[in-house]
């Protein structure tokens, strides 16, 4: 898919039709795009867009370049946050000859949510480097409203582990807070993946923008200390995640501990009996008891008693 869009009293508007872009066009988004679609847009700006397999390459000289004049950089956007499985998508921005292009497989909201906003009259997009910078603002804006939720999470797991309820009992639906713990860890590691790429694409640009694009220094400076300022706060994060893991599963063991331990205490507690009932079981002609009137209350009672001093004996040794 082809979107074309170009600038309207400092507002973004798209613009309809699949023929021929007009002459002012600022911005092309190239969205799954076919072959032919990419051929058009190489014959009308002069530049080679890369391929899937090229965006996909993690070596930064395949990822931030530049040729002629034009501005390769791509950067690793993340996508399905509000879902099981997050996945970062590389996303190309090329600048060239006062045009943003963006090549993309994949729909960020992001996008989505520049496009809408980027419509209104309150906006003051001046150039394709302005639309350039102010989606590199809204992506960032993204990622750390995503790493904010993340926080959350881990806050409502926190309270969840360590502080009791109302009703006194602290959860022990372990499984379920091991999961969300994962969960959280691998959304955090995805955003500190994309705060990574993102970054190195806002150092490129600052050491490449030049004579051609000198509004963007500025610029990237901020977007530079916005980056810097979440991937610490990620960092944090990331500790966080590894402590209530490690607690998580230190409580974990103490519950399985205290398991272990009353089944070894029940189980000390009927040996005794066990013996005198195993004793009393005997077929011998020669047992003397085995006439008594009282035996069979007798034989009961040195069970429970049997049974009731191991009890008071690990009782006071505070083993229980």
């Amino acid at each position: 898919m082809l979107l074309h869009y170009q600038l309207q009293d400092d507002r973004l508007a798209s613009v309809a039709g699949s023929g021929e872009p007009p002459a002012d066009i600022a911005w092309i988004d190239l969205v799954h795009p076919t072959g032919q679609e990419e051929d058009q847009v190489e014959v009308l700006l002069g530049i080679e867009i890369p391929t899937r397999e090229e965006m996909a390459e993690i070596e930064i000289s395949s990822r931030l370049y530049r040729e002629s004049d034009a501005l390769y950089m791509t950067a690793s956007i993340l996508l399905g946050a509000d879902t099981p499985t997050p996945q970062n998508h590389p996303v190309t921005f090329i600048l060239t000859h006062g045009r943003l292009v963006t090549v993309r497989y994949s729909e960020p909201s992001a996008f989505r949510n520049f496009v809408r906003q980027a419509g209104k009259a309150d906006t003051d997009l001046k150039s394709a480097d302005g639309i350039f910078v102010a989606l590199m603002e809204a992506v960032i804006d993204r990622t750390a409203d995503i790493l904010e939720r993340v926080g959350a999470e881990m806050d409502a797991v926190s309270r969840g582990v360590f502080q009791a309820e109302e009703n006194g009992k602290v959860s022990k639906d372990f499984k379920a807070v091991l999961k969300r713990i994962g969960q959280s860890g691998d959304l955090n590691s995805k955003v500190r993946e994309s705060l990574v790429s993102i970054g190195r694409l806002v150092n490129f640009l600052g050491a490449e923008c030049g004579d051609r694009h000198p509004g963007l220094r500025d610029y990237t400076e901020t977007m530079a200390a916005d980056i810097r300022s979440l991937t610490d706060h990620s960092s944090y994060v990331a500790g966080t995640t590894v402590f209530l893991l490690d607690a998580t599963l230190g409580l974990i063991n103490i519950e399985q501990n205290a398991i272990i331990k009353i089944v070894s205490v029940v189980s000390v507690l009927i040996m005794p009996p066990t013996l005198i009932a195993s004793i009393y079981g005997m077929n011998f002609e020669f047992m003397p008891e085995l006439d008594w009137r009282i035996g069979y209350p007798l034989a009961l009672l040195a069970m429970v008693v049997a049974a009731v001093i191991p009890f008071w004996y690990f009782k006071r040794r505070g083993w229980l």
